[in-house]
């Protein structure tokens, strides 16, 4: 629900924000209509409903798990035997910040009109699991309209072999069906060759459609990271109206949609990718106070769910140097969450699809 007008100019006061969503001074990817800076230009959090949007796109129909409540949901059968394993003692800890010095967080840009750019995979398993999107002019099965100077998850100098994220909405259709283009391991572009990444994934941000069962993605749960990123603007704004992206170290190999791909071990008694988790109604979050309560909030309504393998109790967020004035905020208050102040939800039987 979009806040009352004056209780969001009370919590912009609070957060110590005018309104406006600083850039970050990189570059940013861009179309014919591409923003600039690490968020890929303007963005709102309206939209239809109670679904967020980026500058003109909604982020998946209202039904969309992304977009789900689980405040309500039953808890699993299984939620005390997973969260034992969970690391319950660990701290939560926000992992973003600023762009331009320290490059940390993930990035995304926006636009269309776009040249599509042919997509050379490094990794075996990139063509098998990569969404085709066929070259206009035949010349390949896998082009997509990501600008060569899109912004990349740790900036051009980050190590060639880390995650190096590439995140970019095709504004066109909007606002319901915007496509959202993912890789992993994308490397620099040079002259006019296009990407070459490890894998990449496309999603109609007006379907709640999944990848094939088996499939990964940009994220090893095989979801989309985009939707799961905790951004600056819906945090200035006052809510954050999704679920947030969560990395735990050690994992089942095993999945609940939506996600579809699993990276982990044998041990059944460790959380699937995809699994569901919220913030216990009763912590008390009375101490906890600015853009830390926003993230509270919405960890009680929307929860986190597994994507990826990665450091435990690890949420992520987007790159913007508007964080610089938040982040002792949010390192402090988050790092008093812990595991076990967390409980597992219902939401779908664990798949064991083994590649």
């Amino acid at each position: 629900m979009r806040l009352a007008q004056p209780i969001l100019l009370s919590m912009l006061m609070a957060l110590g924000c005018s309104g406006q969503n600083p850039a970050a001074s990189g570059a940013g990817g861009g179309g014919a209509n591409g923003g600039s800076g690490a968020n890929g230009g303007a963005q709102s959090f309206g939209g239809s409903g109670t679904v967020g949007t980026i500058g003109a796109c909604t982020i998946f129909p209202s039904d969309n798990p992304w977009n789900q409540d689980v405040s309500g949901t039953a808890l699993h059968a299984n939620s005390a035997t997973y969260m034992a394993n969970m690391a319950p003692t660990r701290g939560m800890h926000p992992d973003w910040g600023n762009w331009s010095t320290d490059h940390y967080g993930i990035p995304f840009g926006s636009g269309t009109g776009a040249t599509p750019q042919p997509i050379t995979w490094s990794a075996s398993w990139g063509p098998s699991e990569s969404d085709t999107n066929p070259c206009p002019t035949g010349g390949g099965q896998f082009c997509y309209p990501i600008p060569l100077g899109a912004l990349i998850e740790g900036g051009q100098g980050a190590s060639s072999d880390s995650d190096r994220h590439v995140l970019y909405i095709d504004t066109a259709g909007a606002p319901n069906n915007c496509t959202l283009y993912e890789l992993y391991n994308a490397q620099n572009p040079t002259g006019s060759s296009g990407w070459t990444a490890a894998n990449g994934a496309i999603f109609h941000l007006g379907s709640n459609a999944l990848r094939p069962d088996g499939w990964t993605s940009a994220d090893a749960a095989g979801l989309p990271i985009l939707p799961g990123l905790v951004r600056y603007d819906e945090v200035a704004a006052g809510e954050i109206r999704h679920a947030i992206r969560l990395t735990m170290n050690s994992t089942y190999q095993g999945y609940i949609h939506p996600a579809t791909h699993a990276a982990g071990s044998s041990n059944a008694a460790l959380p699937p990718m995809g699994l569901r988790l919220r913030l216990k109604a009763s912590f008390d979050a009375s101490a906890i106070t600015g853009a830390s309560l926003v993230i509270v909030t919405a960890l009680k309504k929307y929860g986190v769910i597994v994507a990826d393998n990665g450091s435990d109790w690890y949420i992520t967020g987007e790159s913007n140097d508007g964080w610089d004035n938040y982040m002792d905020n949010l390192s402090t208050n988050l790092g008093k969450i812990h595991g076990s102040d967390f409980e597992v939800v219902d939401t779908g039987p664990v798949l064991t699809a083994t590649n």
